[in-house]
């Protein structure tokens, strides 16, 4: 009977073991399991965290160039909808989950190519803005010669057409009798002579040119004999009271005009006044008692 008994208590400490056996492997695989699940999970925290980097760098890229702006939102609408499907994967879908990395590291190396294609772009944009800035700094410069040129030539032109101006001196005004003699009496004066000289001038214009006088009486009007005789001194136009056409070749040219009043004539102070088109020849008076 006691043999009996310990062969019992014998299979029961194997049935024991074995049971106890089982329960510990099963207990080894369900850690194993619990360690599995949790580096899943760890893997796709981490593939997810990654992916939302990536999707912020691809944010802060930008270009010039409509190209590769319009290839940047396809590469963004990649990682968004990458995104999404980690999101409805399982953590326990270890093999999709590898397969997502594959795509997330292609994402990446995608988008290090735009960088350094936006960064080639940006380097050229530059180098494009300082060759503009020197080109428009050189026309600047171009410019301010070509005005200073300009304004050096019309100082000279403006010079060489003073200097070609026919000039006069010696301008004076008498007053004559009948008999052509010089007087100073007004009740006895018939008539005005001015005389002046045309000065001598290499590169003036030679040729016929009209000598023209405007004489005014003490008050100031201008004397004529009736007539409206008009001519254009400086785009002005002037009446004036005689004229005289002489021959001008550069020499010193003297000569007179006669100017007769149509009525006696006041007492005071005549003026005269002789001009060319080109401009005033000079200006005398002459006063009558």
């Amino acid at each position: 009977m006691e043999k009996k008994l310990k062969i019992i208590i014998g299979v029961l400490a194997a049935v024991i073991l074995v049971l106890a056996g089982v329960l510990i492997a099963q207990l080894n695989k369900k850690t194993e399991i619990k360690e599995v699940v949790m580096e899943v999970t760890s893997s796709k925290d981490s593939l997810t965290n990654a992916l939302a980097l990536l999707q912020q760098e691809y944010s802060s890229l930008s270009s010039t160039n409509d190209t590769i702006n319009t290839q940047l939102e396809i590469e963004r609408a990649k990682v968004a909808e990458l995104i999404e499907k980690v999101k409805k994967t399982e953590a326990s879908n270890a093999s999709q989950l590898r397969k997502y990395e594959k795509e997330l590291g292609t994402l990446r190396s995608i988008m290090k190519s735009y960088i350094k294609q936006i960064d080639s772009l940006n380097q050229m944009n530059i180098a494009l803005k300082e060759e503009v800035t020197e080109a428009k700094k050189q026309v600047q410069e171009t410019t301010a010669k070509n005005e200073a040129q300009a304004k050096k030539i019309e100082e000279q032109s403006k010079k060489i057409t003073e200097g070609s101006a026919v000039k006069g001196r010696g301008l004076s005004i008498v007053a004559l009798n009948k008999r052509g003699k010089s007087m100073d009496r007004s009740s006895r004066a018939e008539q005005f002579r001015v005389s002046l000289s045309l000065v001598e001038n290499p590169i003036a214009e030679t040729g016929l040119m009209t000598v023209y006088i405007r004489i005014k009486d003490p008050d100031g009007i201008l004397m004529t004999d009736g007539g409206q005789q008009v001519f254009t001194c400086n785009g002005e136009q002037l009446i004036y009271s005689a004229a005289r056409e002489v021959d001008y070749q550069g020499q010193e040219l003297d000569l007179n005009i006669f100017f007769t009043p149509g009525a006696e004539l006041a007492k005071g102070t005549y003026t005269a006044e002789a001009y060319t088109t080109k401009g005033k020849l000079g200006t005398a008076e002459v006063y009558l008692k």
